[in-house]
């Protein structure tokens, strides 16, 4: 049963935290940032929020670097619109996969487009 509990606070995190970035007004943080993805620790004390730019890397540590420093307003705030006890502490974790991707799909196109 706490695995279900679990599965819909992540989604839940996700879902008010996406909402939550694209409000901030911070210069650091990118306005192409994604999560990528939530962890959220068993006991629900603790919150691993991996984003993404899709400027690059360079682009993703400087808004992590803004997204800790947002990281009690942002607690706050999703204390205030989900209905769980105990709101968890962020994290913020730099991922480049959608950098990754975007590689490998011009990698792709190029040779779709060599074998025309």
């Amino acid at each position: 049963m706490s695995g279900f509990k679990n599965g819909r606070v992540t989604s839940d995190i996700q879902k008010e935290l996406a909402s939550l970035i694209r409000d901030l007004k911070d210069p650091r943080i990118s306005q192409l940032l994604s999560i990528v993805k939530v962890d959220v620790s068993g006991d629900l004390s603790y919150a691993k929020i991996y984003v993404s730019a899709i400027e690059g890397t360079e682009k993703t540590v400087e808004s992590v670097k803004g997204l800790k420093s947002a990281a009690g307003y942002l607690r706050r705030e999703l204390g205030a619109r989900l209905t769980i006890r105990k709101t968890p502490e962020l994290r913020f974790v730099e991922d480049d996969s959608i950098a990754q991707s975007a590689k490998i799909s011009k990698i792709i196109d190029s040779f779709s487009d060599s074998d025309k």
